[in-house]
């Protein structure tokens, strides 16, 4: 078998997060409303994955298209530092990189996106074979990924027949209707990895067992995301509930692509399910511990002690 040189590549969304700490849930208009704080950081789900995941030890390439502006300049920057390949970035000339203004309110948020060239990239725009240098494709964002819509079905499947392990996590469906291409991607999915809310939502079903059994189809794993509750694991006909983490959280904002990063990179090591659900628990949490969904783990005072005191290396071991 050929040697590959990447874990993981990921087909994704870039973008910086321009987060404004206690503004009021309810704004009124016409009045100039005043931040507690302000923080720039790297943003999109696909983003926050691939450079989480890169910090931890994975080998990741990342696809992207972004604009000849300095937002996305300053995005590839942040990731290109920590490892992760971003060789085939695409710069569009006349459309602007997305930006996602975040407005946290304790545990929920208000989350503003301009898309930009978030929905301008295609699998036209993607080199099939640079794809092929890795063992994992893992794509965030699937309503945002407008561009990749009618030719994603086909990609997936021909990634599948190629050999690849593929991951999922759609985020929100910003229309709230669930639909194309979720039912057509899905067949080809090894892991699947939605919120609580996401997948309750996208079946529509009040509880998260009802959402399960109502899924069009049902990947070999799905692995749910619950935030202060864990998350529990769907395999082989059980369900097994994964205890969390517990910490005082500053910030949630991308906790749940942390988990995904740290789930993948534990599930391409090869170790059980239940052992890459613990080790997503951790990396979800660590993101908690600082503002945006990168900055924990660009901090090595909090992140290295973090991850030794939770095991980390040990599980990865096991």
């Amino acid at each position: 078998m050929t040697q590959k040189l990447f874990d993981i590549t990921i087909a994704g969304e870039l973008n910086l997060d321009l987060i404004l700490y206690g503004i009021p849930a309810e704004m009124l208009t016409e009045r100039e409303l005043l931040a507690t704080d302000f923080q720039v950081t790297l943003g999109s789900s696909s983003a926050i994955v691939a450079h989480n995941a890169a910090t931890i030890g994975a080998k990741v390439a990342f696809s992207t298209l972004v604009g000849s502006d300095d937002f996305g300049r300053l995005a590839v920057e942040r990731l290109s530092v920590v490892g992760v390949d971003t060789s085939h970035t695409k710069w569009h000339k006349t459309i602007a990189t997305g930006v996602t203004l975040l407005l946290p309110h304790g545990d929920r948020r208000h989350i503003l996106t301009f898309p930009g060239t978030i929905a301008e990239l295609t699998v036209a725009d993607l080199d099939f074979e640079f794809l092929l240098q890795a063992r994992h494709f893992h794509l965030s964002s699937l309503y945002l990924q407008r561009g990749l819509g009618a030719d994603l079905p086909d990609l997936l499947r021909r990634l599948k027949q190629a050999g690849l392990t593929i991951s999922l996590d759609t985020n929100d469906d910003p229309d709230d209707r669930w639909g194309f291409p979720l039912k057509e991607v899905l067949p080809y999915v090894d892991v699947f990895l939605p919120s609580e809310d996401e997948i309750c939502r996208m079946t529509r079903s009040s509880n998260l067992d009802s959402a399960i059994q109502a899924l069009p189809l049902r990947p070999p794993v799905i692995v749910v995301k619950r935030g202060s509750r864990g998350s529990r694991v769907y395999e082989l006909g059980r369900a097994t509930d994964v205890t969390p983490v517990s910490v005082v959280p500053l910030d949630t904002i991308g906790a749940g692509d942390s988990f995904d990063a740290g789930f993948l990179h534990a599930y391409l090591l090869s170790k059980d399910t239940i052992t890459c659900a613990r080790v997503g628990n951790i990396t979800g949490a660590l993101s908690t511990l600082a503002p945006g969904g990168t900055e924990a783990f660009r901090n090595p005072e909090l992140r290295d002690p973090f991850l030794q005191s939770h095991r980390f290396a040990d599980l990865l071991m096991l």
